[in-house]
């Protein structure tokens, strides 16, 4: 029997009667990032962390966005067999994420609390419980929760290991990808949910959104990628937002009619859903507001050139 077969433990259901909702505890006095592991893995081991099969596993959740932008990076660096993916439960009381039936026990370590990983790595942790989070085995901690350097490292760090599909942070694009991300990160990536909010920032929060995507359906008119000729990084995080757009913030269609208003920008998104990666890696069930209208992701699309 292997070792990860060997752990069946689950959490209970969730129970907010008893624990509470989920909150981020932040004290003014605090300076410690919300993202409070950051380790990367290097090829030389200056970090302490070095890429190798088998070493690594990612714990991530079908619902989440960041995640996501992760287990495509995992899926389109050719990983499947290099790191581990489980994922934790849709919901979550004031423990937060947890282990349970719908997608099975942790099989590393058989936590039945994601939080478990993280008083592992710090003891008496008291910030945020978030996934994407990257375990290694080998020192049994977390090397990071932070999914933007998580996301890097796994489509840049394991080409001796793997055949990537692509070169999602090609060198030469890095600059470009995030000067992009320095804009859209804020306005479409963290905005949706913002504009989606009642309250004094929602309205600006929609016309930065709104605005971001009639610009991006202008660049995506003559070009098939937002940068270079194939898909990047730049793509994986936009498409994260755009995919969940009208099944969450937009669900009741209040922020526009729909992401069909801005036609390149909804070919643009149909024609990444017909790639593997980010197809198999979107669950609608575990985002979709009940009662959403999903949009026809199947849909045939027609993209310029690369």
């Amino acid at each position: 029997m292997s070792r990860s077969s060997q752990f069946t433990r689950l959490a209970g259901p969730v129970d907010t009667a008893t624990h509470g909702e989920y909150r981020i505890t932040r004290r003014a006095d605090d300076p410690r990032p919300l993202y409070r592991f950051t380790g990367r893995i290097t090829e030389d081991g200056s970090s302490g962390f070095t890429p190798r099969a088998g070493r690594y596993h990612l714990y991530a959740g079908w619902f989440c966005p960041w995640s996501q932008r992760v287990t495509i990076a995992r899926a389109l660096a050719g990983l499947g067999d290099v790191v581990g993916v489980s994922y934790v439960d849709n919901a979550r009381d004031g423990r937060g994420w947890a282990f349970r039936e719908r997608y099975g026990p942790d099989p590393v370590n058989g936590f039945t609390l994601l939080r478990e990983a993280y008083e592992a790595t710090e003891e008496g942790f008291d910030g945020h419980v978030s996934v994407p989070a990257l375990w290694d085995r080998d020192t049994a901690t977390l090397v990071s929760n932070d999914y933007k350097g998580i996301g890097i490292d796994l489509g840049t760090r394991f080409r001796p290991l793997a055949e990537p599909l692509v070169d999602t942070y090609p060198e030469r694009h890095r600059d470009e990808i995030e000067e992009l991300d320095a804009w859209l990160g804020p306005a479409v990536g963290h905005g949706a949910a913002r504009a989606a909010r009642s309250g004094p920032d929602g309205p600006l929060a929609r016309v930065a959104l709104l605005d971001a995507f009639a610009k991006l359906d202008e660049r995506l008119a003559t070009r098939r990628y937002l940068v270079g000729s194939t898909l990047t990084e730049a793509d994986i995080r936009l498409w994260v937002t755009l995919v969940r757009y009208d099944a969450g913030p937009n669900a009741h269609r209040t922020l526009n009619p729909g992401l069909h208003e801005y036609p390149h920008l909804w070919a643009y998104a149909r024609d990444l859903y017909t790639v593997p990666a980010f197809r198999d890696t979107t669950d609608f069930a575990s985002f979709t507001v009940p009662g959403a209208e999903v949009p026809d992701w199947h849909a045939p699309s027609t993209r310029p050139p690369a």
